[in-house]
């Protein structure tokens, strides 16, 4: 069972910067795709970014430019590292967690607890 703690939201001023966290433990970080998913108030959770153990990142239109999703594999954490914030980037983001085969848009199994992340305009 692979459990996933998230930290590093917060508030910040449209413009600026900010870098989540995900640290995780319980399984082989190596075998599995991690990704960051975001739920903003009234509307469905939707991805924002993965990436596989060894590969570039994967990324919604949405952010693309914006985030970075790296990893550090020594340590078993990811982090989505997000520059040029926009009021619209508020949401609950999300760690996740899936085997590392098939689309990494979808199909994740586990989840973190969420951080907020709130955007000024």
């Amino acid at each position: 069972q692979v459990q996933l703690v998230e930290s590093g939201g917060g508030l910040v001023q449209a413009g600026g910067s900010l870098r989540l966290s995900c640290a995780a433990s319980g399984g082989t970080f190596s075998r599995y795709a991690m990704g960051w998913f975001r739920q903003a108030p009234g509307k469905e959770r939707e991805f924002v970014a993965a990436r596989r153990w060894s590969s570039y990142g994967y990324y919604a239109d949405s952010v693309k430019g914006r985030f970075t999703i790296s990893r550090d594999n020594a340590n078993d954490t990811v982090s989505l590292q997000m520059n040029s914030l926009k009021p619209e980037d508020t949401a609950v983001y999300y760690c996740a967690a899936k085997w590392d085969s098939g689309l990494l848009d979808r199909g994740y199994a586990y989840w973190g607890q969420g951080t907020q992340v709130t955007v000024s305009s």
